[in-house]
């Protein structure tokens, strides 16, 4: 089974990250997926929600870095960069958008 991590750091990797969500999903539609966004993604997966926000991963960091609230929705990791690296260690595989 397919688990990966998609990570996107910036508004133009979440573009490229949902895209390759999308796709993965029609391929492998029992992927175990997760889309970590930290840094200007966060902002950006925020303003433009979308319909496979359910695999979205925010980093708290940021949020609180930019005074921003976070909808119940959403799930939220205390830092991407330590979660990025707890799921490697699970065996989970790494992109970067």
């Amino acid at each position: 089974m397919v688990r990966l991590l998609i990570h996107a750091p910036s508004p133009s990797s979440l573009e490229r990250a949902r895209r390759n969500l999308a796709n993965l999903l029609k391929l492998a539609p029992d992927a175990q997926v997760e889309l970590v966004v930290n840094a200007g993604a966060v902002a950006a997966a925020l303003d433009t929600p979308h319909p496979l926000d359910g695999y979205l991963r925010v980093c708290a960091n940021t949020l609180t870095a930019n005074g921003r609230a976070v909808p119940d929705a959403i799930a939220t990791v205390p830092a991407a960069v330590l979660y990025l690296a707890e799921r490697q260690a699970d065996g989970w595989s790494y992109i970067r958008a």
